[in-house]
């Protein structure tokens, strides 16, 4: 069964091409140039495994559109598509919860490249669904992280982060192996992602002070986890 692509881009000829060579790579692409419309369909006919967003788009952005898929669909994957190559572009999507950027005009192997990560990486979790940390409980499958005191709603790329640092409890975990094997690539921006869920990770546990995740400057994070 071919994998199904939402494509939101207001631009008609990049727009085509891009749903063209897509298509050709066997993805089933619908494409959307009216953001409006697939703000219609979240409830109905939202069949999609991954989507493909411009960030600059008329009456709704690519960072509203988002926001708003994703309080109805927490899981759903998202690429940013975005024409300006700004450090603010690209912390902003990765702080809402999607899981890549990719600058145009892109390079198509690499667009493919990217989806193809995307995908293997959402597809399967590294760890059971509900899990116990400390005072708090983990429903992966429901990227639900619940206290005595408030439920918090993960984002894909928070859980799949918490998850890989459950995985390596009671270890020292090096930055390197952090972004090479959630975000599959090494950069200042991505980089500058991951301290910023890093903080988020810190401020969702503050109710419980022995769950502790420092930071070894220059080197990695220090995870403690209490197993309770």
């Amino acid at each position: 069964m071919k994998i199904k692509i939402l494509l939101v881009e207001d631009d008609t000829d990049f727009g085509m091409i891009l749903k063209q060579y897509l298509e050709l790579e066997d993805f089933d692409v619908t494409w959307f140039q009216n953001p409006e419309d697939v703000v219609t369909i979240l409830t109905s006919d939202f069949n999609f495994q991954i989507g493909i967003l411009d960030i600059m788009m008329p009456n709704i952005d690519g960072f509203s559109l988002s926001k708003i898929i994703l309080k109805e669909k927490p899981q759903f994957p998202i690429l940013f598509l975005t024409a300006k190559n700004q450090k603010i572009d690209r912390l902003t999507g990765l702080k809402i919860g999607a899981d890549d950027y990719i600058a145009k005009p892109c390079d198509p192997e690499e667009l493919i490249l990217r989806i193809k990560n995307i995908l293997k990486r959402t597809s399967h979790s590294t760890l059971q669904m509900h899990v116990k940390i400390g005072d708090y409980n983990l429903d992966s499958e429901k990227l639900l992280l619940s206290h005595p005191r408030g439920d918090i709603r993960l984002t894909i790329r928070e859980k799949d982060l918490l998850l890989y640092l459950l995985k390596h409890n009671h270890q020292m975990i090096k930055r390197d192996d952090i972004l090479d094997t959630l975000w599959e690539t090494n950069d200042y921006f991505t980089g500058r992602s991951l301290d910023v869920f890093i903080s988020r990770l810190r401020k969702y546990f503050i109710e419980d002070p022995t769950i502790k995740i420092q930071s070894l400057r220059g080197i990695g994070f220090e995870i403690d986890f209490p197993e309770k």
